[in-house]
């Protein structure tokens, strides 16, 4: 278990990037592809981004973004650009790595190609990652805790605010979280989309030694601080977790997705 809130100094100085995607993304070992996480997730997503939900548009903002892609394979056939967030160095780096195709950048191939086989095409995986590296336009710092997440910089708001695995993580308590959540709001315009995917009962997990803390969240409480920050729920669908071999590593017990609409003003 961590034993204190893992602040973001430590993220900065201590978060492994490459250990975090070996661990949790590298092709059938991955923590988050054997117990189902990942699968739950990109299915949602595509469902979400491609099924006529009228989750579309011109700006997607991706809130936490860290060093992975996942959450981004099915909202790049949706959105004429995208927008990457994260707080650490490392994590940003770690992804400009893939986008531009650097030696050493991880290999999404395999979770590019079960993106692809939803969308009823696996062979054009290589055709999807070009896709995704043009739609990406700009990866920028981001510190959920701040009124303007992107301070100093002002942007237009987005069509669509989408975050997973990053609130739980980033804020130490429910406070806190539903202030981030009002924070990153600020960010999409009314009538736009949240999309949230995440984890539930967890308290910790380990990227290589070093473990992170994690607020424990369960649906209810979700439910009404998505609710209470200005939204009207669209869907929420929770999974239980299927593989508890490593529990130890990554504790959760389910995964969750949620779609809301932000409320129009009146």
């Amino acid at each position: 278990m961590a034993s204190h809130f893992s602040d973001k100094q430590t993220y900065q100085k201590d978060f492994d990037s490459k250990a975090y995607l070996e661990m949790y993304y590298a092709a059938e070992k991955g923590h988050l592809i054997k117990d189902e996480y990942l699968k739950f997730i990109l299915k949602n997503l595509f469902n979400t981004f491609t099924s006529g939900m009228g989750c579309k548009g011109n700006l997607l903002i991706d809130i936490g973004t860290g060093p992975t892609i996942y959450q981004l394979l099915s909202a790049c056939e949706s959105f004429k650009e995208i927008i990457a967030t994260d707080y650490t160095d490392r994590n940003r780096q770690e992804l400009e790595t893939w986008l531009k195709k650097e030696p050493g950048a991880f290999d999404w191939s395999s979770v590019v190609k079960s993106v692809c086989e939803l969308e009823g095409d696996r062979e054009k995986w290589a055709e999807k990652e070009e896709k995704l590296r043009r739609t990406v336009a700009q990866v920028l710092k981001c510190d959920v805790t701040e009124k303007n997440p992107l301070d100093p910089l002002v942007l237009p708001q987005a069509d669509c605010l989408l975050t997973c695995l990053c609130l739980e993580g980033a804020c130490k308590d429910q406070d806190t979280f539903c202030c981030a959540l009002r924070n990153i709001s600020s960010l999409l315009k009314p009538g736009g989309h949240l999309v949230m995917g995440g984890v539930l009962g967890s308290d910790m997990y380990m990227v290589g030694e070093k473990p992170f803390s994690v607020l424990s969240i369960d649906k209810e409480f979700l439910e009404k601080a998505v609710s209470d920050g200005g939204y009207v729920v669209e869907k929420f669908e929770v999974q239980p977790r299927s593989d508890m071999t490593g529990f130890h590593l990554a504790r959760h017990n389910a995964a969750f997705f949620v779609l809301a609409r932000k409320m129009s003003l009146k």
